[in-house]
């Protein structure tokens, strides 16, 4: 069988990750690029050494021209549910960076154009794909915790530094700041590790005197009777990522890519990196399989949909969701 033919809607930053994973496998090649900023084509053509692959300014004509089975969409948030929708209409298969829209109505016609088409769309949650994750959500499915009772999380990044002067700070792109652009991967997070139904939210956020918030501070009740504190920072000097799940037999801490289980009346343990599942497939390799047939589509666009209508319920709680 022939690999899939790619075509990548958008090469500037996050298109560079996918790009990445894309050359770990025998089963898919980059066909065609499409992005108006030909220094960013040049960039990503150079990285992966590119040499006969289609170019485009206009996504449509990457689209019309047919040296592509399916796209990968790494454009601005904004521009997410026209590219996505074109491109499923088109008879593409789909792989969409998060967030999936900037709307829950974008995201809902996304998921009727991917039933009316039969191709695959599938959102860039990579956590989902962490053995990390993977193994905090075996953990909580078998109930070794007991019932759960809280969870915190709190990510940290230098996003306010990176991003200025690029489109993540225009809200007419980004759709919003930290909380809806790294923030969205925490979100994901949370919701497909405990299953849960957010419910109700309170929120603080700090803009920083900048066009989009950058620090959110929100507390959540979940179904289930779960409370969560969820702290998303845009401007820290560094990265961390954290979560903690209480249960009422014990507690599971993820510590920046460390893993720590400690029950009730036992030591805390650090779980190594051997007893961690073992992942054959990296999210371009299951989009791939999904396309073929092979697997299931491990983030779907009802997913996707959830995880921004999360997100615009803190927003609201924060009095900031007309950004």
């Amino acid at each position: 069988m022939n690999p899939l033919r790619i075509g990548i809607i958008g090469t500037g930053g996050i298109s560079n990750f996918h790009g990445e994973m894309i050359e770990t496998l025998e089963d898919a090649v980059i066909t065609a690029l499409a992005d108006p900023n030909e220094l960013n084509r040049n960039k990503f053509k150079a990285k992966f050494d590119l040499t006969d692959v289609k170019e485009y300014t206009d996504y449509r004509d990457l689209l019309n021209e047919g040296f592509a089975d399916a796209v990968i969409i790494c454009s601005p948030h904004s521009m997410h549910y026209e590219h996505a929708a074109a491109a499923l209409q088109s008879g593409h298969h789909v792989l969409l960076e998060k967030p999936m829209t900037v709307r829950v109505e974008e995201a809902e016609k996304l998921e009727e154009a991917a039933k009316a088409s039969g191709k695959v769309l599938q959102i860039g949650y990579q956590r989902l794909f962490m053995p990390e994750f993977v193994y905090i959500k075996q953990v909580l499915d078998s109930g070794k915790l007991g019932k759960l009772t809280s969870l915190t999380a709190c990510l940290y990044q230098n996003w306010e530094q990176l991003t200025i002067g690029t489109w993540r700070q225009i809200p007419e792109l980004s759709g919003g700041g930290t909380l809806f652009d790294s923030g969205s991967h925490a979100l994901a997070a949370i919701l497909w590790l405990t299953g849960l139904e957010p419910l109700q939210a309170k929120a603080i956020s700090d803009f920083r005197g900048t066009p989009v918030e950058i620090n959110t501070y929100s507390v959540v009740r979940f179904s289930e009777g779960v409370i969560a504190g969820i702290n998303i920072i845009g401007n820290a000097a560094d990265w961390f990522e954290t979560y903690t799940f209480c249960g009422e037999k014990g507690v599971l801490h993820y510590d920046n890519g460390k893993v720590i289980l400690h029950m009730h009346g036992e030591e805390p343990a650090i779980v190594e990196q051997e007893y961690l599942p073992s992942l054959t497939r990296n999210q371009a390799g299951s989009f791939v399989d999904a396309v073929r047939g092979k697997g299931e589509v491990r983030v779907a666009g009802d997913f996707g949909r959830e995880v921004i209508r999360f997100t615009k319920m803190i927003y609201a709680a924060a009095g900031t969701e007309d950004q």
